[in-house]
């Protein structure tokens, strides 16, 4: 299975532009720049487009581990803070932190986290990324 995205770009680096395509065409001709990307320009940026990417994943994969585990999950809200710093080798994405809240009737919560570490561990995105990647898991109450 492969999945393609492409970018297109003209200019300088501060001054340039550019636009983010996905095979899927959720994204066509997405605007990206130097200002999306260091400063608060309207438009979207690799680092945004990894977090997603990664948030994505690892809810799937927790929902997988769930569905092993006899559970269904009655929702899974996940958020990825990527953080991008300037290191001493270049700009540098250093951490990942996951922030998810779930709800899943009849778990305790130790098997929720046991859940939550392996997702983490073994969701593909995590696993292609060198940053340190962290994670908050808090169940809630079922409804």
């Amino acid at each position: 299975m492969q999945r393609t995205a492409s970018a297109v770009w003209s200019g300088s680096l501060k001054e340039g532009k550019g636009t983010i395509s996905t095979q899927s065409g959720v994204l066509s001709d997405t605007q990206y720049s130097f200002s999306t990307r260091f400063e608060s320009g309207k438009g979207t940026n690799p680092e945004e487009l990894i977090a997603a990417a990664h948030a994505g994943c690892f809810t799937m994969a927790l929902s997988a581990q769930l569905g092993t585990m006899n559970f269904t999950p009655q929702s899974l809200r996940t958020t990825a803070t990527l953080t991008f710093e300037k290191l001493d080798a270049g700009w540098t994405i250093s951490k990942v932190h996951l922030d998810v809240a779930a709800r899943i009737p009849g778990i305790s919560p130790e098997a929720f986290q046991s859940a939550a570490q392996s997702a983490k561990a073994n969701c593909p995105v995590s696993r292609v990324l060198k940053a340190d990647i962290s994670m908050t898991a808090n169940l809630e109450q079922a409804a």
